[in-house]
């Protein structure tokens, strides 16, 4: 049964259950046949209470902060494998308890923090820097020119430092498993001489496994592949695979202003805060039931409700007049989207909720003005 959006209040964010499990039955099939783990990544995805259907496909976690360590383990009921460009005295104690696996950015960072880890009983683990990336933009690129993520090969000596158990690199960006390939034959190029000495190897994320025409197959060919000539634990954080496609941002016309021919219709709910990703890229999502800008339908730029000039973006097409009070329901907007959201201007935030084909729509949490007031003081 598809989203009965009149069901949902508006704004609100919406995942689709029915997708949700499609694409983690995706990924446990492919952990299973490929012989590798495949963790969630929280810094694409939080929304703890619909960690119960996580764990019923026993996924782990990744994490990049004390916060989203100490998520997984509580609400996930995992420790977790930890990612930071650099740790602090503060924290480290904490962190230490919370995850598995710690990997760290810089041999300094090793150096300082490393044989305290192991002797908290954690795998210790090294970021390297591969030097190659499919990012489109630098945004997203950790192997541009002068990059801070990652230890490049020069950096390490003939042999790893003693003490680490893994190695982990992360440079795709919506990857498909040919822009992996490329990535795998620059990270043995330059790594190759380490792995006989290692545990495991973390292939990051960037894997975007569940998109339509991805090529399966390949995909675990080169895995397989990989693990009989490196018999290795290999892990996976594909981050927005979990998520991808798997939801909505339901938000509604307020009101519609023109200004030099240019028709802009103004939501409640807000680029720059609530799809921030759309403006830090740029992309363009896709609207339902609307279309890139064709000659001779009614034609619209689409405006947030904040008061930043440039909350906006276009121009989409419709076969309507869009008048105050209708619904635009933005599609794929649960991956990194509801991580990343903010409350400026005091803005509301919008409501997230879960939509089963046999109970309908469940609002999963509301916010309100003491959410805003708790955050600065």
């Amino acid at each position: 049964m598809p989203i009965d959006f009149d069901q949902v209040p508006s704004p609100c964010y919406v995942i689709d259950e029915h997708l949700l499990r499609k694409n983690l039955e995706l990924l446990k099939r492919i952990e299973k046949e490929a012989r590798v783990q495949i963790l969630v990544s929280f810094k694409a995805f939080a929304n703890w209470k619909v960690f119960p259907i996580f764990r019923e496909y026993g996924f782990g976690a990744s994490a990049s902060s004390l916060y989203e360590a100490r998520l997984a383990l509580e609400e996930l009921g995992r420790k977790a494998h930890i990612y930071c460009p650099a740790y602090d005295e503060k924290t480290i104690e904490e962190i230490f308890k919370y995850s598995s696996h710690i990997s760290f950015n810089s041999l300094a960072q090793f150096q300082k923090y490393g044989q305290r880890a192991k002797r908290e009983g954690l795998q210790v683990g090294l970021r390297v820097n591969p030097g190659y990336s499919n990012s489109p933009v630098d945004l997203y690129n950790p192997c541009k020119r002068g990059s801070r993520l990652g230890i490049s090969a020069e950096q390490l000596e003939q042999e790893a430092p003693e003490g680490i158990d893994g190695l982990h690199f992360h440079t795709l960006f919506e990857g498909d498993s040919y822009a992996f390939e490329k990535l795998l034959s620059a990270f043995l190029e330059k790594f190759d001489r380490y792995l006989g000495d290692l545990r495991w190897i973390n292939m990051g994320g960037g894997h975007l496994i569940t998109k339509e025409g991805y090529d399966i197959g390949h995909l675990l060919r080169l895995l397989n592949e990989f693990k009989k000539k490196y018999p290795l634990e290999v892990i996976l954080e594909p981050g927005s695979a979990f998520t991808y496609r798997t939801g909505y941002l339901v938000s509604t016309v307020l009101d519609i202003v023109e200004n030099e021919g240019i028709k802009t219709a103004i939501l409640d709910v807000s680029f720059s805060c609530h799809m921030p990703d759309c403006l830090e890229m740029p992309y363009k999502p896709a609207i339902l039931g609307a279309s890139d800008k064709i000659e001779g339908k009614w034609t619209y730029r689409i405006g947030g409700i904040s008061c930043l000039a440039g909350d906006e973006m276009g121009y989409w097409s419709f076969d309507h007049e869009l008048s105050p009070g209708e619904r635009i329901i933005f599609e794929d907007m649960i991956h990194y989207t509801t991580v990343k959201t903010t409350m400026f201007n005091g803005i509301q935030h919008p409501s997230i909720g879960i939509w089963n084909e046999e109970k309908g729509f469940r609002l999963i949490r509301e916010f309100n003005y003491e959410d805003y007031k708790s955050r600065l003081s």
